[in-house]
C-alpha cells in the first residue's frame, strides 16, 4: 500500500476522496450514528441507506431554511454577497 500511494495518480485520488467522502460519514457519525444494529448484508444495506436518506434530508431542509433554495420557484437562489 506504500507503494501504491507514493504513485502522483494515487495522491490525486486520494485527495478527491478526503473532500468529497470522508466529511459525510464524519457528518453522518456526529449525527449520532454508531453502528448497525442489524445482522447481514441486506439488512444492513437498508439501514445505511435509510440513514443516507435522513442525512440528504436534513441537508435538504438546511438549503431551503437559508435560501440557498427556494421552492416557489424550484431553483438555485443566488446567494447575497
Amino acid at each position: 500500500m506504500k507503494h501504491h500511494m507514493a504513485k502522483d495518480e494515487s495522491k490525486e485520488i486520494y485527495k478527491h476522496r478526503k473532500t468529497i467522502v470522508e466529511p459525510v460519514f464524519g457528518q453522518i457519525k456526529n449525527g449520532g450514528f454508531r453502528g448497525f444494529s442489524v445482522r447481514g448484508k441486506d439488512k444492513v444495506a437498508g439501514e445505511f441507506s435509510l440513514v443516507c436518506a435522513g442525512h440528504n434530508l436534513k441537508k435538504m431542509v438546511k438549503a431551503m431554511m437559508t435560501g440557498v433554495v427556494r421552492p416557489e420557484f424550484g431553483g438555485i437562489a443566488k446567494m447575497a454577497a
